[in-house]
């Protein structure tokens, strides 16, 4: 013989009176869901972020800061410098297309992020190792008397 006595209330699941089990389990279901989206939107969006816009008149760097065959993160900016060969210079924001981090050391002729790996050349900001499949976007380079303003 069953007992049909309802379950004493300390017996229950917090939820309001009239609520079913399916109601409460969707409703975990639903906010599971929006946690994911939302860390898929920081995460996994695949769009970077936009590079931190130049301040009026461009950032500047000293041209002698800058390593022939290497560069120079001016993370403050969201700008690398690099310098490929003597006398050239180019310049790329500093956010990674891969999952939008910032790169932050260049070192043997490759700019790199230090999140999944991606290198990018110094030259022009090409892929030179992945996950990514794009390059660092490029910025404008003017150089003058010895400084280097990237717009």
């Amino acid at each position: 013989m069953t007992d049909a006595r309802p379950d004493p209330p300390s017996a229950r699941p917090c939820a309001p009176a009239g609520t079913g089990r399916r109601t409460v389990l969707l409703a975990g279901c639903a906010g599971v869901a929006v946690l994911g989206a939302a860390a898929c939107a920081e995460y996994g969006s695949g769009a970077p972020a936009a590079s931190a816009p130049a301040p009026p008149g461009g950032t500047n760097v000293a041209g002698t800061a800058v390593p022939v065959g290497g560069g120079v993160v001016l993370a403050d900016h969201g700008v690398v410098v690099t310098q490929p060969v003597a006398g050239t210079f180019a310049a790329f924001g500093t956010t990674c297309p891969h999952q939008g981090c910032s790169v932050d050391t260049v070192a043997d002729g490759t700019i790199n992020c230090p999140c999944h790996g991606s290198r990018f050349h110094v030259a022009d900001g090409s892929v030179a190792q992945g996950p990514a499949t794009r390059g660092l976007t490029p910025r404008a380079v003017r150089v003058t008397g010895g400084q280097v303003t990237v717009a």
